[in-house]
């Protein structure tokens, strides 16, 4: 009789180890579904940051907004002065385009000039003389790039913002091989800090006038 008590107290025991145990594996694997979920997470988030990081660098932040233009000099009638109108990219942040952030490579038939760009200026100028002198480009100044920034906001500085445009103006060398002649080809690559370069290639027509004013499409 006493035998029979004393193991069916020792059952019970076995049912409150038998429990904690199974509490023990519950807690455990609580805090194991929380890992793996949390990692999920992480994992999802991350994965969403590089992919919108991927996207933003392959995209432009600026983008063409109007006509390539050049003008020819007076002695060669060959192609010294390019005009790229540029605007932000739909849905781009502003750029600065001070001359510590911003490259301008031209690639000529005949020449390659490596990063020309000197910078940028907040203008009014509706000339192209007013223009030139703003910029600073005179006669005896070759191989340069300028931003000219037009609808300031009134900040006053070289930060293009989504209301405002800005023409790219680029003085090429002063040999003939390394301004642009009849159906010859230029391209230049213009790069920010953020997002891809943008790429103008433009050809020249025939029939080249001295100092007049082409269109390049």
């Amino acid at each position: 009789m006493f035998a029979k008590k004393l193991f069916r107290n020792r059952k019970g025991i076995v049912g409150v180890e038998a429990a904690i145990v199974l509490i023990a594996f519950l807690i455990i694997a609580a805090a194991l579904s929380y890992v793996v979920i949390n990692m999920g997470f992480y994992t999802t988030q991350k994965t969403k940051e590089t992919m919108q990081t991927g996207l933003d660098e392959s995209l432009t932040a600026l983008q063409l907004d109007g006509v390539v233009t050049a003008r020819t000099d007076e002695t060669y009638g060959r192609i010294l002065y390019v005009l790229v109108p540029v605007k932000l990219s739909a849905g781009r942040g502003a750029v600065d385009l001070g001359s510590s952030s911003v490259v301008v490579s031209v690639y000529l038939p005949n020449a390659t000039l490596m990063n020309i760009y000197q910078g940028a200026r907040v203008t009014n100028d509706t000339t192209w003389g007013e223009l030139v002198s703003t910029l600073n480009l005179m006669e005896d100044t070759y191989k340069v790039a300028k931003f000219a920034i037009y609808n300031d906001n009134g900040n006053n500085n070289t930060v293009l913002e989504s209301n405002e445009k800005a023409f790219l103006v680029i003085k090429l060398g002063s040999e003939t091989y390394e301004m642009l002649g009849e159906y010859e080809t230029i391209k230049i690559e213009v790069r920010t800090a953020k997002g891809a370069a943008l790429t103008v290639v433009r050809t020249a027509p025939g029939g080249l006038g001295k100092d007049s004013f082409v269109d390049l499409g």
